[in-house]
């Protein structure tokens, strides 16, 4: 199983990169904000990589960090969302928008994206709308001071890695509360992760 690649980058299309591994080429499936975030071509970088196997195949899906891909994993286990429709889904929004529609029952919002008719919109909140209860007024609320957008994408990291709602929000308050400086939710998420394993 792959967990992550670290290479040249070959070739970039929208939703889809080679990676040039120690002279071997990987095709990845990646979303639209991922490519985003790249560098580029002929530039090294690295990608997280969700390894999809079937009787038929094998497919890589490659993520900028941990969030996009505990999302796209939550999101598959949708029935009807198979890899490429959850590419599609987090190219069509952020994570973020994403989750808050999911939490606040959106189904305008979720039914904008391309390939994302009504009835896959209502399926994905009955499925996944618990997992996303961050976003409502009362947890905001909950998180005091950690109520930035830097702390909120923490705590759906958390949630989206299977972490209770409550013990996410605690933790990263605690770590906001801590006054360690954080550049990016990556940084929160690892420190709030090694409180809750500790």
């Amino acid at each position: 199983m792959i967990y992550f690649l670290q290479g040249i980058l070959r070739s970039k299309l929208p939703t889809f990169v080679v990676l040039n591994v120690n002279g071997v080429g990987y095709g990845i499936n990646v979303s639209a904000n991922t490519t985003a975030t790249l560098p580029a071509i002929g530039e090294k970088t690295e990608l997280i990589i969700h390894h999809h196997i079937t009787e038929m195949s094998q497919t890589l899906f490659g993520f900028a960090d941990e969030q996009e891909k505990a999302l796209f994993e939550l999101l598959i286990t949708v029935k009807g969302i198979g890899p490429k429709m959850g590419i599609s889904i987090l190219s069509g929004m952020s994570g973020s928008q994403i989750q808050e529609s999911i939490a606040k029952a959106d189904l305008v919002m979720l039914s904008r994206i391309p390939g994302i008719g009504k009835k896959t919109a209502e399926r994905i909140v009955l499925e996944l709308k618990d997992k996303m209860g961050f976003q409502s007024s009362s947890n905001s609320s909950s998180l005091g001071e950690a109520s930035s957008n830097l702390a909120q994408d923490a705590v759906s990291g958390l949630l989206s890695l299977g972490y209770k709602q409550l013990d996410a929000v605690k933790q990263v308050s605690d770590c906001v509360k801590s006054g360690v400086v954080y550049k990016n939710a990556s940084e929160l998420l690892r420190d709030a992760l090694k409180r809750l394993n500790s």
